[in-house]
């Protein structure tokens, strides 16, 4: 495997003509727009070089996460963005690699300074789990309040239960949610951002979708989980007391094949691979999650890292 430094010249070279994306290790956000991938590794087992699902869209230096897997809240200072400046936060679905950080990413932007409406988005749920988080942290809130002077924390993160359509429509950003198959979750979104500087989706967790596909056509980038089927059952066998983690993981996922299917109706002018599954196997290079891909979409595509920047606009 390459360590950090070594891919990013090596992927950087190989991109390298006037229409490559600029990708990077991320730097300080400021009035930026980027794209930068905070966690990209499938699943909640925590360890190894990759940390749990989330992404960081910012958008003229305005920052939107998209999933909070565990270390979503670090992963977002170590990009270079002050945890009191988030103003958005979209979870997929309620899976805890994806939303276990949702209130603490709020907590610690609060402990932080924060002092303005963050608005969350998710499936039905969203509104019950910001009610029991501060339930749950009832006497740490009002301690606070009470001894630091701290505005209400749980007046500040604004909740919304979503379905199908658009769900944000503000200056400069759309966001648009489309429910996708990961069985057995009914209430689980891909996202369409359309905004100033390109349209990013998210495919989210998901089984082969065309729906997918016709929502992604078009997309400057498009964000796609991945399932290397040749490491499941491998990744399987690290895995204790799971006896049909194998069934789920075949059934609610996209084979590196499939993605490329996705790929070639969607037809992106990147496509990023991520929510890597297996996430944590050293053997699979990125040659090999591509080969699959490769087999039926032709088209730029890369295998993320963590804290890979992708400056927007692409060229």
């Amino acid at each position: 495997m390459l360590d950090r430094r070594s891919f990013g010249l090596s992927l950087l070279a190989s991109l390298a003509s006037a229409a490559a994306p600029q990708i990077a290790a991320a730097q300080p956000a400021t009035g930026a727009s980027k794209l930068v991938l905070i966690g990209t590794k499938g699943g909640p087992r925590v360890g190894g070089p990759r940390n749990n699902p989330s992404n960081l869209l910012l958008v003229d230096g305005v920052p939107f996460v998209v999933d909070c897997g565990y270390g979503a809240a670090r992963g977002v200072v170590n990009a270079g963005v002050k945890l009191p400046d988030i103003r958005y936060i979209f979870v997929t679905h309620h899976h805890s690699d994806h939303n276990l950080e949702y209130g603490n990413i709020v907590d610690a932007a609060w402990s932080s300074g924060l002092n303005a409406p963050i608005r969350s988005f998710g499936p039905k749920g969203t509104v019950e789990m910001t009610d029991l988080y501060w339930k749950l942290n009832r006497f740490d809130v009002e301690t606070r309040i009470a001894d630091e002077g701290k505005p209400d924390p749980r007046k500040l993160l604004q909740p919304t239960d979503i379905e199908e359509g658009v769900i944000l429509d503000i200056p400069g950003v759309k966001v648009s949610a489309l429910r996708v198959p990961h069985p057995p979750i009914a209430d689980n979104f891909a996202y369409k951002f359309e905004t100033k500087v390109g349209v990013i989706v998210f495919s989210g967790d998901t089984a082969y979708s065309e729906k997918l596909a016709n929502f992604a056509k078009g997309a400057d980038i498009l964000v796609h989980e991945s399932l290397y089927e040749p490491g499941v059952d491998r990744m399987v066998a690290r895995v204790p007391f799971a006896a049909t983690l194998k069934e789920h993981l075949l059934a609610s996922h996209t084979k590196t094949e499939d993605i490329g299917r996705v790929a070639a109706i969607a037809k992106p002018k990147l496509l990023v691979l991520s929510h890597l599954v297996p996430g944590d196997d050293p053997t699979i290079t990125d040659d090999m999650w591509l080969e699959g891909v490769r087999k039926n979409y032709d088209g730029k595509a890369v295998v993320a890292k963590e804290q890979m920047a992708i400056d927007l606009p692409l060229p």
